[in-house]
């Protein structure tokens, strides 16, 4: 309820305009006075930000801004979320409370929402305020943090945990040479595991906004693909997988030259690491509507359509025991799409059961390159 306790302090202003409401209708029966005061404060209410309504003791709506209105909790003079009648009841007992409360698809004809309110009894006579934010993008970060924080527990206790009994078993095999081989063998492939997962997690720290981003420089587009085919070759060629350059490229972006060939060499690890022995990877570069496309296409086992809308997400992997055997983590394509994004571009994927996939990663052009004639990139 974070948003809802720094809007605390404006709840006491706004419940004398909520106040106004119901002194104005036990008035009713008076001589009309002047309220001037009154409408400005209902302009008031009527702008903000949170949604705002007020009951009466029968549970009919007295006010409602164009908040509450769009989050689709009032119709005509009625609240139209039980949940949010029981809350009403459950305030006039009490005096306040709050809570979230989850807006249903069919309610705001959208997709579902969760709004966090927060509700109070202004008077004896059963009126009630509430304020209502949506929450929902924040809840959301605070399930992928928390899912994050568990994910990255459980990764680092199984190298960890592997590295630990790989020490004792070698104790135990002090006079077993070849014993000791095999197991330390194991322990630097754990090890490696171990410093790569840290590596990527400071990585997507950084990229989630842990640190600034680095100064945008021209980028040669050709240079980046060099650097991550370099960094991808030894997996490469100790597969028998074929790296190739092909397509159209344009001559610059605008970015950061390291993030970029991280982004990419990511790319490219992955198809190495889910081809078959003996294939080819090709790494096809063009310009297109003011982007440079640079697509890794590989012949490997391709992904199912329901795994391919997540597997950007953070620890998602399609195959949990093909991953742990090539070392794979799940933060690759998280890295990749949060260098697309943080460039203004993007990543997608098309793939197929048995045929392939093909990741394209987009970044805007240079200003200066977006009209310039198109290049064709040696195929080799």
């Amino acid at each position: 309820m974070d948003a809802l306790i720094a809007l605390a302090g404006f709840v006491a202003g706004v419940s004398l305009v909520f106040a106004l409401v119901a002194v104005r209708r036990s008035a009713a029966s008076e001589p009309p006075a002047p309220e001037v005061g009154f409408d400005v404060a209902r302009r008031v209410v009527e702008l903000m930000e949170p949604g705002a309504v007020v009951v009466d003791g029968a549970d009919a709506v007295v006010l409602a801004n164009a908040a509450a209105r769009g989050l689709g909790v009032v119709r005509g003079r009625e609240l139209a979320v039980p949940h949010l009648l029981r809350l009403v009841a459950t305030v006039r007992r009490t005096g306040q409370r709050q809570e979230d409360v989850r807006l249903t698809a069919e309610l705001l004809g959208a997709g579902p929402r969760t709004v966090g309110v927060q509700a109070m009894r202004l008077d004896n006579r059963g009126t009630v305020a509430l304020l209502l934010l949506d929450v929902t993008e924040s809840r959301r970060i605070e399930d992928v943090r928390r899912d994050f924080m568990a994910n990255v527990s459980h990764e680092l206790k199984t190298p960890v945990g592997a590295l630990s009994l790989l020490a004792e078993a070698m104790q135990d095999a002090a006079n077993d040479p070849d014993t000791i081989r095999r197991f330390s063998a194991r322990a630097v492939h754990e090890a490696q595991r171990l410093n790569r997962l840290v590596r990527e997690l400071i990585d997507l720290s950084r990229l989630q906004g842990g640190e600034p981003l680095p100064e945008r420089d021209l980028v040669s587009v050709r240079v980046v693909i060099a650097e991550a085919i370099d960094r991808t070759r030894l997996a490469a060629d100790a597969r028998a997988i074929k790296l190739s350059i092909s397509g159209e490229a344009a001559e610059r972006v605008l970015g950061a030259e390291g993030q970029l060939v991280t982004a990419l060499a990511n790319l490219l690890s992955n198809a190495v690491a889910y081809s078959r022995s003996g294939t080819t990877v090709t790494v096809a570069a063009r310009a297109q509507s003011g982007f440079a496309e640079i697509a890794v296409i590989d012949q490997g086992e391709g992904i199912p359509p329901g795994d391919q809308d997540r597997i950007f997400e953070r620890f998602y992997r399609v195959d949990p025991a093909r991953a742990t055997a090539t070392g794979g983590n799940g933060l690759g394509l998280a890295i990749v799409k949060h260098i697309a994004t943080n460039h203004g571009g993007g990543v997608r994927v098309k793939s197929q059961l048995g045929t392939g996939s093909t990741f394209t990663l987009r970044i805007p052009l240079a200003p200066d390159q977006a009209l310039q004639p198109r290049q064709t990139m040696e195929v080799r």
